[in-house]
């Protein structure tokens, strides 16, 4: 009888573990509701779902998840809303840090800090949710928007997100990442990729910001040597909105009209996207251009491939140094592609886009764009796209059907 006993409670126990026991968790909105929606993130088990009710959430503090396996879901990003502007504290509205996680369906507000930040949260899904600083573009709107770091298996899908003082979308720090039919306006960059590997950006639209889509690599960081990333079936127009960066802020020094921007990262491939209405630059490659004491850092770009991309108006109201001495150079227009010539034939840039491209002539990537030897350049070689298709586990992807 006592073996039975146990056997006994040892079946409840793995059916309470088990998915077969997951559960909805219901957080209405209303009154007592940050009390309420930490709670649910704090019991939760695996394969439970916490359902954020209609309305308004109104919190005063940051929520937490440190359960793995759970979905955060909503009933919509403009019905499932929560509000940070009464935060008291300037720290992130929610932070994640346990592994598959799905959060959808819902919105968050102004953040005093980074609306939703994922840490260490490997198979991560971020899927239709609405990211705003409502007041609009401002030095001390939240930095970002969407913000996994430091995770393998990084799924954002549907989202939206206006005016982060940094970026938008930004992925950190993370391996196997695809960022795909979402929209980023009025952020300081739209879109972007720092010191990862194996990344697919792809069918997005990129507004308004001042930069569109950053692909990034920087010293200091635990995770170096960025590379094997694919932007590509994008719209990346009109990103005219000035800088607002915090200073000291690396994308502070981002020029307003930056559509594609690669900065010391490599082999990289920009291909079948739309340019329009980018006044700096459709596609600009450079270095890391500030001073660094970091000696595993690589501050040059290196193998990247420029093909059937669709060129608009660009390059009419350059931003950045010298910009204005360059595009009365090449009769008022800035050329769509930028190249800072840094390796030269050795950083196998090429290009098969029937535009200009405009070759700086630098040595350094440091040097002043005052000293450049400009020119017009052909960036020959075989542009073709060979990187491999960013595939997410099964899991993941089914998450969002």
């Amino acid at each position: 009888m006592k073996r039975n006993f146990a056997g006994l409670v040892s079946l409840a126990a793995l059916a309470i573990a088990s998915p077969l026991a997951a559960r909805d968790i219901a957080v209405p909105a209303g009154a007592g509701a940050q009390e309420r929606l930490q709670e649910a993130l704090i019991v939760a088990q695996p394969g439970d779902v916490v359902v954020l009710g209609d309305g308004r959430f109104e919190l005063t503090d940051g929520l937490s998840l440190d359960v793995a396996g759970v979905t955060v879901k909503g009933a919509g990003p403009d019905r499932s809303i929560l509000s940070f502007a009464g935060q008291l504290a300037a720290g992130e509205g929610l932070l994640v840090t346990s592994d598959n996680v799905v959060l959808r369906d819902f919105a968050v507000e102004d953040s005093k800090g980074d609306a939703i930040k994922s840490k260490g949260a490997d198979h991560i899904v971020y899927y239709n949710i609405r990211v705003e600083w409502t007041a609009g573009p401002k030095e001390t709107n939240g930095a970002y928007g969407i913000y996994p770091v430091e995770s393998e298996n990084v799924l954002i899908d549907s989202v939206l997100v206006i005016g982060a003082s940094d970026a938008g979308i930004y992925v950190g720090q993370s391996r196997n990442i695809i960022v795909r039919d979402s929209v980023a306006r009025f952020n300081v960059a739209g879109i972007e990729i720092e010191n990862s590997f194996n990344a697919d950006v792809h069918d997005n639209v990129a507004t308004k910001n001042t930069g569109g889509i950053l692909v990034f690599d920087l010293p200091n960081l635990p995770q170096q040597g960025g590379h094997n990333v694919r932007v590509f079936d994008n719209l990346v127009v009109e990103n005219d909105t000035p800088n607002f960066a915090p200073k000291g802020n690396i994308v502070a020094s981002v020029p307003a009209g930056t559509g594609v921007m690669v900065m010391a990262n490599r082999d990289i491939e920009i291909f079948d996207n739309v340019f329009e209405g980018n006044g700096s630059s459709n596609i600009m490659i450079i270095g890391y251009r500030q001073a660094f004491e970091d000696a595993k850092y690589q501050p040059m770009v290196r193998n990247v491939r420029i093909s059937d991309n669709a060129h608009g108006k660009t390059g009419f109201a350059p931003k950045f140094a010298g910009g204005e001495m360059l595009a009365a150079a090449f009769g008022g227009s800035v050329p769509p592609i930028i190249w800072d010539g840094v390796g030269g034939a050795e950083a196998s840039i090429v290009s098969s886009d029937e535009v200009p491209v405009l070759n700086l002539g630098m040595t350094r990537s440091d040097q002043s764009v005052e000293t450049a030897q400009p020119s017009l350049a052909k960036l020959t070689g075989d542009a073709a796209p060979k990187l491999p298709k960013i595939v997410m586990p099964a899991a993941m992807e089914a998450a969002i059907r």
